[in-house]
């Protein structure tokens, strides 16, 4: 089976996004879901033999593809999904598009609506691998760089940089369980080279299935020396990183008021995705003079910002822990303030509850808060709210940054219907649940308010600890079973206690009272 490695450039005004993902289904290299040109077969001038030509069927178009594809070539639909109003036939098609997405959904390309730009997609092909194949450093070692294609990512990259009037960032999100990850790492050591004065804000994100686990002992080895190595070398060139994917997300209190299934990446990408988008905000809002606000939002902040108020402020820690609140309750009501703070739940793996930390750093980010039944918090009331919470609590951080906006998350037809039936139409958390009702999608929930927070605390030290003490027993100690599979990635002696000291400082920033030793001494 072909695999691809799919690259995508996202470019706002200030601000651009890379993000690299897994296989795809049907998408043309022209940025539109549902192109129908098809491209005649080349001329082979440098063969006389016989050619031989093995082609595989295009992915089939689900429902919500070629509802899309009918829309842009102007065909009224069945069941009148075209028509202006709303009635009875368009419920029933709208119902039959989210139960085909529900059971259906294979790859991103078949729930993503937008129209990319041409140079914001980039295939690397070439390799004859599936994506489960496609699952250790090793394996993606050399992808950027054969066959120039280093030079051509970065120079599609170049391409919105040059659009940009001033850059404030890259927001860089790679799937980093697997073959992915040093592709991200070789790019993102092009861009420290160029940008150099640009900082990153990395997002290191993997979904619930690759924690499953192995098999074996060898598998052991292979996936915690990789999940050691691609940390270590992603970190190395980013700002900051944040590590986002739990292990089971259904049975986390993150997923409180949600139905999710682990085994589904489309509805563990949708969580994912909506903290990162609320994290992002900020980015996006306008920024206006120290002592003014908005009526619909608050708290801009840029990406340098964000890096040197979480990762250089006081011990200077560069690892991030995201929390997120989805959806937040209400400020009043039957859900005190406090539980705002309450309802705030890691989606970083490994980290430690109930940590202490007089020098814990925040910065939250809060839309779409429900101020009473049917009410949306303006934003002075949702600061009142916030700060009263802080200043009630036991246990505070040393500094915390509020970006508040009006808008709710909203919820577009393609989204999963992982709503529990506590969820109400606006995102409100009711007091019984609806009868009859397991999950809900975006035909019962239009919208959510939303809580996500970025936050630089000791609690993110478990999550280190544990790479440097497999780094060490199955990579650096004498006799590790792993020291010759390193060596076929392409890491020496030394090259491999660089990581180990990469990682044992990540770990003396956390804890710098520990009596942790450096591996090259």
């Amino acid at each position: 089976m072909f695999s691809t490695v799919q690259g995508t450039l996202t470019y706002t005004p200030r601000l651009l996004s890379i993000d690299f993902q897994g296989s795809f289904g049907s998408m043309s290299l022209q940025g539109t879901l549902y192109n129908e040109g098809s491209s005649a077969p080349s001329e082979v001038v440098t063969w006389a033999g016989n050619i031989s030509t093995h082609e595989s069927e295009p992915q089939k178009k689900n429902l919500f593809l070629q509802s899309l594809y009918q829309e842009e070539q102007n065909v009224p639909l069945i069941d009148g999904i075209n028509g202006g109003t709303k009635d009875s036939q368009n419920e029933i098609q709208d119902a039959d598009i989210v139960n085909c997405l529900d059971k259906g959904v294979q790859f991103w390309t078949d729930f993503s609506k937008v129209h990319y730009h041409p140079q914001s997609l980039y295939e690397v092909n070439g390799l004859w691998l599936d994506a489960q194949a496609f699952d250790n450093y090793g394996i993606g070692r050399d992808v950027f760089t054969e066959n120039l294609r280093g030079e051509e990512i970065c120079n599609r990259l170049r391409f919105f940089v040059e659009e940009c009037d001033r850059i404030q960032g890259f927001q860089f999100i790679v799937e980093d369980s697997g073959g992915f990850s040093p592709v991200a790492s070789d790019f993102l050591e092009c861009i420290a080279d160029e940008y150099t004065n640009t900082p990153v804000l990395l997002y290191a994100v993997r979904g619930p299935g690759t924690h499953m686990n192995p098999r074996s002992r060898k598998q052991t080895v292979i996936r915690d020396l990789h999940d050691a190595v691609s940390f270590s070398r992603l970190s190395s060139f980013c700002k900051m990183i944040v590590p986002v994917g739990l292990p089971f997300l259904s049975r986390s209190k993150a997923s409180t008021f949600l139905n999710i299934e682990d085994e589904n990446p489309y509805h563990c990408s949708a969580v994912c995705a909506a903290a990162l988008h609320s994290t992002s905000l900020p980015f996006c809002m306008e920024p206006l003079g120290p002592t003014a606000d908005s009526s619909d939002a608050s708290g801009a902040v840029d990406v340098n910002g964000i890096v040197q108020m979480l990762a250089g402020q006081s011990r200077q820690n560069m690892v991030a822990i995201l929390d997120v609140a989805m959806p937040c309750p209400s400020l009043t009501g039957r859900q005190d303030e406090q539980s705002l703070l309450g309802n705030l739940q890691p989606l970083t793996p490994e980290v430690a509850e109930d940590v202490d930390d007089l020098q814990a750093v925040e910065s939250m980010t809060v839309h779409g808060a429900i101020w009473s039944e049917g009410h949306r918090a303006s934003v002075s009331e949702v600061k009142k709210a916030i700060h009263g919470a802080y200043e009630r609590a036991i246990t505070r951080p040393m500094f915390c940054h509020l970006s508040v906006a009006r808008c709710p998350l909203p919820i577009p037809l393609p989204f999963p219907s992982i709503f529990g039936n506590l969820v109400g139409q606006q995102g409100e958390l009711l007091g019984s649940p609806i009868l009859g009702s397991i999950s809900r999608g975006s035909l019962d929930v239009h919208s959510i308010p939303m809580a996500a927070r970025l936050r630089s605390s000791c609690a993110i030290l478990p999550f280190l600890e544990n790479r440097l003490g497999n780094l060490r027993k199955f990579g650096i100690e004498r006799g590790s079973p792993g020291t010759e599979l390193l060596r076929t990635w392409g890491f020496g002696k030394d090259e491999v206690e660089d990581i180990g000291e990469t990682l044992s400082k990540m770990v003396k920033t956390v804890k710098p009272h520990s009596e942790i030793s450096s591996d090259s001494d």
